[in-house]
């Protein structure tokens, strides 16, 4: 599964193909030159194991507990955003939770559907393929997708992510699973400082912030209302640091979407592509940490 995130592999069938020739994927997962590659099914089937395990997080925290890696890693500064992930599901299967659906026309399994003037939300409707993907929209004028939201902490170090969750898609979802990640790392007498976006900017999640003995290092909405962020944090030399360096897990989730594959997912369930997305977290650091650990520490 490294594998696929690495080299942007689409499928398991395809990984299983090029597994048959490629002998550096055969030297990576450990079968020698003459063994027959895997079944494809094979990843199907141990996948529940994977997930009773929690291995993409135990092998997040692994890669990060490394001594070499550890001093790579800032204890003080960190950033957090959250990234839309697609659900493998289509706005056909998006469907009324009460049954009161038109009746299909002619035109078989997959017919025309015309959502024109059509009151669709997540109270009264759910999709069919993927019941834990929800109607979200990222701001005014975009298009509404049924979708997750996979959310990251990166220290601001070397920008190396420190923790990934995944949640479902609402208004609220990226503040409460920043708060989240952020508490344990809050736990100590010397302040930390935390970046983020203008999503973030909400007295509630400012002073719970404060409460944690984090400084809350966001950037300020000022657009129509009073921004929570007020002088005493912006007066600061490092609110400005913060602002420019938070940018940078724009770049992992880049890499996670794009080389990994995450963009749009191709499991369903929220505890599965929860998983994938903490894989390619992972994946991300690992891909990484070859450089990091050739230049000066």
């Amino acid at each position: 599964m490294l594998l696929q995130a690495f080299y942007s592999i689409r499928s398991e069938r395809q990984l299983m193909e090029r597994l048959e020739f490629d002998l550096l994927f055969r030297w990576f997962v450990g079968i020698g030159v003459d063994d027959a590659a895997w079944d494809h099914s094979t990843f199907s089937k141990n996948r529940d194991r994977l997930l009773e395990g929690d291995i993409a997080a135990k092998l997040l925290s692994a890669v990060l507990a490394q001594p070499r890696v550890k001093r790579l890693l800032s204890t003080d500064h960190f950033s957090v955003d959250g990234t839309l992930i697609e659900a493998w599901a289509s706005m056909k299967s998006f469907k009324p939770k009460d049954g009161d659906e038109p009746p299909a026309d002619a035109g078989g399994r997959n017919r025309e559907t015309d959502f024109h003037g059509e009151k669709r939300s997540n109270d009264t409707h759910a999709s069919t393929t993927d019941p834990e993907a929800r109607l979200y929209r990222k701001g005014p004028g975009k298009e509404a997708k049924l979708c997750f939201i996979g959310h990251a902490l990166m220290e601001n170090r070397n920008g190396l992510l420190v923790d990934a969750c995944l949640t479902p898609a609402d208004g609220h979802a990226e503040r409460i699973a920043a708060l989240h990640m952020i508490e344990p790392r809050a736990d100590r007498p010397q302040a930390i400082t935390v970046g983020a976006d203008k999503a973030y900017d909400a007295e509630d999640f400012v002073n719970e912030l404060r409460s944690m003995n984090a400084s809350p290092h966001v950037a300020q909405n000022t657009n129509g209302r009073a921004s929570a962020i007020d002088g005493r944090t912006t007066r600061h030399a490092g609110y400005a640091v913060s602002q420019r360096i938070r940018k940078r897990i724009e770049e992992a989730f880049g890499w996670i979407k794009t080389i990994a594959g995450q963009e749009k997912t191709k499991f369903r369930g929220r505890e599965r592509v929860g998983w994938a997305f903490t894989l390619a977290a992972a994946a991300y650091n690992l891909a990484r940490l070859p450089k990091l650990m050739a230049g000066p520490t």
